[in-house]
């Protein structure tokens, strides 16, 4: 009997040297805020980028929808003997496409919008400038951009701010009617005047 109760004893004595001295698991209060604190730093990178992306796009799809506008415009133009315009309205942010129905050109009839659309915060209109110089200013704060069978009436560009107010160019070419969006305030190529036409 004491033989069996000695066997056992060292049994015990055995497997505690094999389990080795008791460690705490888990992790400090201190590893757990590091941790935490630096996930968090990846989730506020990662919102600024989203946000970054966000009004990159919006800027961009706003700026080519009036693009498009002006493309179909000249486009419906050239197919058909019917005129439009493009309206840019920089008080209220905004620009028109119609269809004119009427002689009276300064009056715009409900019924000849085709598309009204407003310019967000992340796309502003900063100014409108002719290819005849003529430049949108404090008293002229509409643009009218008309285009009929034969083209445009006049080319010109017409100047974007992104959210980070970096200029964008929407540049209008009456000679070949293609309407193109570039970075920057870009120059435009001016209309010949007669006498300097050799032909």
């Amino acid at each position: 009997m004491r033989t069996c109760v000695t066997q056992m004893h060292t049994d015990d004595v055995s497997q505690s040297r094999y389990l080795g001295p008791q460690s705490q698991q888990g992790f400090t209060l201190a590893e757990i805020m590091v941790v935490v604190l630096i996930v968090s730093l990846f989730v506020v990178l990662a919102q600024t980028n989203i946000v970054r992306v966000l009004r990159r796009n919006t800027f961009q799809a706003q700026a080519q929808g009036l693009v498009s506008a002006m493309q179909m415009a000249a486009s419906a133009a050239a197919e058909s003997n019917r005129r439009y315009e493009v309206i840019i309205d920089i008080t209220e942010q905004s620009y028109t496409l119609r269809q004119i129905t009427t002689p009276e050109l300064s009056e715009v009839l409900e019924e000849e919008i085709i598309k009204k659309k407003y310019f967000s915060e992340d796309c502003q209109v900063f100014y409108v400038l002719f290819d005849d110089l003529v430049e949108t200013d404090e008293d002229h704060q509409i643009a009218k951009f008309r285009v009929g069978h034969s083209g445009w009436q006049y080319g010109g560009k017409i100047v974007l701010l992104d959210e980070d107010e970096q200029p964008y160019s929407i540049v209008i070419n009456r000679i070949n009617r293609i309407v193109r969006l570039k970075k920057g305030d870009v120059e435009f190529s001016m209309p010949k005047r007669k006498v300097e036409v050799p032909f």
